[in-house]
């Protein structure tokens, strides 16, 4: 018997099989419909951003930016605070003040001064007049000194990676903000009760 004869026969052998046995073609058929849906999905990431200052502004862009690259699609939700990562002007400062895990690194100087943890005390931090601006300066400057991007950068990354951007609408009358104080990107203009439907189908979910 020839290579194609038993081919033909096996084929028929299975077909049978099935056809006397529906528990086993309705698996076979489940299978290859798993496997195409599989194949054919898109995963996607959700993030809600709640945070605005210069250091919480990183965690979300970075990641966005990165899952976009990968091909996902990701949406950020803005609420509260982290409105302020969509005006059109970012004016981020950042504070160590009761943010004990915050390294105080001096980005100039040589090598052993750059090393070293400067632990300010929360009394000097709190009662030394513009000491947050003075950190702000430091900490960009450690940033352009490690060559990493910019807030402003990473949110152009995520743009042209078409990352859907979405504002808290009552976070914003809240605070009385002008639509017109945020970047003409924004996506849309919703409420929680339109975003978690989206939360709840993405195969990773984030709040930061």
């Amino acid at each position: 018997m020839s290579n194609l004869t038993a081919l033909k026969d096996d084929k028929t052998v299975s077909e049978a099989s099935m056809a006397s046995n529906p528990d086993l073609w309705f698996e076979q058929k489940f299978d290859e419909h798993m496997k195409k849906k599989e194949e054919a999905h898109v995963s996607s990431m959700a993030i809600v951003v709640t945070k605005g200052t210069l250091d919480w502004a990183y965690p979300p862009f970075i990641l966005a930016s990165t899952a976009a690259a990968l091909g996902w699609n990701v949406s950020l939700f803005f609420t509260f605070y982290g409105l302020e990562l969509l005006k059109k002007d970012l004016k981020l400062e950042i504070s160590p003040l009761g943010n004990p895990a915050m390294p105080m690194k001096m980005p100039f100087g040589p090598d052993w001064l750059q090393g070293i943890n400067w632990n300010m005390p929360n009394a000097l931090m709190g009662n030394v007049p513009g000491f947050e601006k003075v950190a702000t300066a430091l900490m960009k400057k450690t940033i352009s000194n490690k060559g990493v991007a910019s807030i402003e950068e990473l949110r152009s990354l995520c743009l042209e990676a078409e990352v859907q951007m979405v504002a808290c609408q009552m976070t914003v009358d809240l605070f009385g903000y002008k639509t017109d104080e945020f970047m003409p990107e924004v996506a849309d203009w919703i409420g929680a009760a339109s975003f978690l439907p989206t939360a709840q189908k993405a195969d990773v979910t984030l709040f930061i």
